[in-house]
């Protein structure tokens, strides 16, 4: 018997028709709809965000809203805190962040640096594990964006060059292609084939230095973490402040650290 098969363009995960549920698909695309940018939204520019039409965008707002997910001031829509359930659940379950976590901590120990585990997601890198230590809760030793779930553009940071690093040039260029080199400081690579060049070369020295990229004042450090099967399956980093830390302390320093970790990591995956 044949059935028809669907495809998700981002990772290449295909499903059967008859297994699909499309109202679900569009339920938790809504949800994805809200970000940094716009907290907040209404059913005119929800629909613009999720290809939904401007009827079926309500209804799936009022039902979202009915179960919790969702608050309105009867204008905008915005998420609640029920929508941690998800991530929590993750944070909780998954192997690689429990595993990871006390490397972490013993890492900054060691450092008094901020390391973190991250992953790539289409566009953006989201961190699920980040070294914690009570007796640096009141130091600024975590740049903006480097809490748990927050998401950050992949071209931009340490990490997701890393990991960018790891497709082929199709890939990256099919990457580029698809969501760009968004400015966000005067040094962020915005050249695409520079961005070509750069990559190759993270790849060929397996680790990557990036500089006020992505904010200014910040730099970082990261090598991949890989499979069994030798896939980069997330990146480790180290992320300081340009007054603290030069870079050749990172690399002499920190990256022995970091591949060191990235190795013993390799047989938890």
């Amino acid at each position: 018997m044949r059935y028809d098969l669907i495809e998700n363009e981002v990772s290449g995960e295909t499903i059967k028709q008859d297994d699909y549920i499309a109202g679900l698909a569009k339920g938790l695309s809504l949800l994805e709809a809200f970000g940094v940018d716009r907290q907040k939204l209404n059913s005119t520019q929800i629909a613009e965000r999720t290809g939904l039409s401007r009827t079926a965008a309500r209804r799936y707002l009022r039902t979202l809203k009915y179960l919790g997910y969702l608050e309105t001031d009867d204008h905008y829509f915005w998420l609640t805190h029920k929508v941690l359930r998800l991530s929590s659940s993750y944070l909780s379950s998954a192997h690689l962040p429990k595993v990871v976590q006390p490397i972490l901590n013993l890492l900054s120990a060691q450092t008094s640096l901020t390391f973190s585990l991250v992953v790539l997601d289409e566009h953006e890198v989201v961190p699920i594990a980040r070294s914690y230590l009570p007796q640096h809760d009141n130091l600024r030793l975590s740049p903006y964006g480097m809490h748990l779930g927050n998401r950050l553009p992949a071209h931009a940071t340490s990490t997701g060059k890393v990991l960018l690093a790891a497709l082929n040039l199709e890939e990256q260029k099919h990457w580029v292609n698809k969501y760009s080199l968004k400015r966000l400081t005067a040094y962020t690579i915005q050249d695409e084939v520079q961005f070509y060049q750069v990559l190759a070369e993270i790849q060929k020295q397996d680790y990557c230095l990036s500089k006020e990229q992505h904010e200014l004042g910040v730099i970082a450090i990261a090598v991949p973490v890989l499979d069994a099967q030798g896939k980069a399956v997330a990146a480790l980093n180290c992320i300081a402040q340009t007054h603290r830390v030069t870079e050749e302390q990172l690399i002499q320093q920190v990256l022995p650290l970091l591949r060191n970790t990235a190795y013993e990591l390799r047989s938890m995956v």
